[in-house]
């Protein structure tokens, strides 16, 4: 798994096995049970330590330094003039940490023998033992008794799914729409959240005749990481839509990735989404109900283990994680003469912004973009919804989290039709929808969204960390608005100039401002029936039709332990 999602070719060259090591000097440790650590693996010694927080020259007034600056008294009584009191490192590109010939100078998180109070007495391994077979390839011991310990068959592991699952099978589910004229093409664009997978199940019952969902997009800089989309695949797989192509897009907003290496970037604006409570975590387990959904043959894999060949390949080399704009150029080239694609964007709109900027030839055919975020306030009566940052009273978080790219689509010549926070705050009621979901036919799409909006509800009312689940409600409406059936939604449109600014200033970057002078003709949704709205949701996902092939990875289980019906 490690090889398989490696970052380059050089898996055997580049990789460590340091978390292994330091596991097995630990484990000896415990089972030896000797003062001064002696165990199989390493040699140990006592040092006195302390991990870096700063670089010299020491004692300099710097206000990079959050221990140091403007307080009378250093926190944690630290020295004026010890390691800790110097220049902190500010970004991957510090100019106090690069020298003229282009290497750097700093150290922060360096671990460092030093003395005074400073110190730490730690007892530390360093250097491994050998192997006492001179002769064998593996030289160190605790390679050989890695080895020995994994191909021992005591509390070996039991199960994998073709071992656990008598019949278990890969199938993919791919609808024949025979003479079906199909509906308009449809892009999804979304960033993971619980509101964007509710969102993809109502796109998916739309009738086909209506919306041809052609792709879905992933911005990995919102609510999830990359990785999560493994519980795309399950829906769709769920829905009978492996034939749908998912592309991941750049896990770092515009600008933020470092200009050398890309891999690493700033987090400035997607640390405001919580880690725990609320946030990734949760996200990325669909907030404990992912492994309900069955189960897809389509994984999250390294993005180029196609690219170098045999020594990358996973089970399946030819479901490589393909890319956004891979996915994008692709979908162009199966547009029928003349027709152009209808976007949704349900998180950042880091990859609409990739899309504008790769040329005119991409973003000319896009017949309009429906943008779920924004925030208007007028006279700043209404706040935005960025919770994690208080000095940012009036954005939106899908703005927010990549207000460049929000920037960029905005000045763009796209037609837009933005469904902001304040529309959405009006179809947020978990009791409504709840209750019309109780009333709906009980298919599994329908038994799904009710867990889920219920374990938010749940955990809205019992917890002040989530507190903001009710926005997850709201960014099912982009999808019922882009099915158009208006005579329910009664929606009321307003065009207006709008600018969203991306300064760089953290208190106000993505914040949606109405600008007479420099602002976009927007069209904006201003107002709907929620009761109407509510009502769609439900008959929508209790329709029978374009239901689920697999309910759920119960049923799913339950077929792989089935011997198959004879014809």
């Amino acid at each position: 798994m490690a090889r398989d999602t490696w970052f380059d070719d050089q898996f055997y060259t580049s990789y460590f096995m340091w978390d292994s090591f330091t596991s097995g000097v630990a484990v000896s440790i415990m089972r030896n049970s000797q003062s001064r650590g002696e165990n199989e693996f390493a040699e140990m010694e006592y040092m006195n330590i302390t991990v870096v927080t700063s670089n010299k020259p020491y004692g300099i007034s710097d206000v990079s330094n959050p221990f140091f600056n403007g307080l009378k008294v250093p926190k944690f009584n630290l020295k004026k003039d010890g390691v800790h009191s110097g220049h902190v490192q500010t970004g991957l590109r510090d100019p106090f940490c690069l020298m003229e010939n282009g290497k750097g100078r700093c150290k922060d998180g360096y671990t460092e023998e030093v003395t005074g109070p400073e110190a730490v007495r730690v007892l530390v391994a360093t250097k491994a033992k050998p192997n006492q077979n001179s002769s064998s390839p593996l030289d160190r011991a605790f390679f050989k008794s890695f080895l020995d310990v994994l191909n021992s068959p005591q509390n070996t592991g039991r199960f994998n799914f073709t071992t656990q699952f008598p019949y278990y099978e890969e199938v993919f589910y791919k609808p024949d729409f025979g003479t079906k004229k199909l509906g308009k093409p449809v892009v999804f664009d979304m960033d993971m959240s619980a509101g964007d997978f509710l969102a993809l199940f109502y796109l998916l019952k739309v009738p086909v005749e209506v919306i041809n969902l052609k792709a879905i997009l992933v911005t990995p800089t919102g609510w999830a990481n990359a990785a999560t989309i493994d519980v795309i695949y399950d829906l769709l797989h769920m829905m009978g839509r492996d034939d749908i192509p998912v592309g991941l897009g750049d896990v770092f907003a515009m600008n933020q990735s470092d200009s050398v290496f890309s891999a690493v970037g700033d987090c400035k604006y997607v640390k405001a989404i919580p880690h725990g409570s609320g946030g990734l975590l949760d996200s990325d387990t669909l907030y404990g109900l992912a492994r309900n959904l069955p189960r897809s043959p389509r994984r999250y894999t390294a993005e180029n283990s196609v690219k170098f060949g045999a020594p990358r390949d996973t089970d399946h080399p030819e479901l490589r994680q393909p890319l956004a704009l891979e996915i994008w150029e692709s979908v162009l080239k199966t547009l029928d003469p003349g027709s152009k694609i209808t976007m949704l964007t349900n998180g950042p709109l880091t990859n609409l912004a990739k899309i504008v900027l790769s040329g005119e030839n991409s973003s000319s055919l896009i017949q309009d973009v429906y943008i779920v975020g924004g925030h208007i306030s007028y006279d700043n009566a209404e706040k935005g919804n960025v919770f994690t940052v208080p000095s940012n009273e009036y954005a939106e978080f899908n703005m927010f989290l990549d207000p460049l790219a929000a920037k960029t689509v905005f000045d763009s010549k796209l037609d837009i039709t933005l469904i902001p926070l304040s529309i959405q705050r009006s179809v947020s009621s978990f009791p409504k929808i709840l209750q019309k979901l109780h009333l709906s036919k009980k298919t599994p799409e329908t038994l799904f969204a009710q867990r889920l909006l219920s374990r938010l509800h749940r955990l809205q009312q019992r917890h002040h960390r989530y507190q903001h689940m009710d926005t997850f409600l709201g960014e099912i409406l982009g999808a019922v608005v882009l099915a158009g059936d208006n005579s329910s939604l009664n929606p009321t449109l307003q065009v207006k100039p709008i600018k969203v600014l991306a300064t760089g200033v953290e208190s106000k970057d993505g914040q949606t401002a109405i600008d007479h002078q420099q602002g976009k003709l927007v069209k904006i949704l201003e107002k709907i029936d929620p009761m109407g709205y509510y009502d769609l949701f439900k008959n929508r996902l209790g329709d029978e039709k374009q239901s689920a092939m697999v309910g759920s990875f119960s049923e799913q289980k339950r077929k792989w332990s089935t011997p198959p019906k004879s014809n």
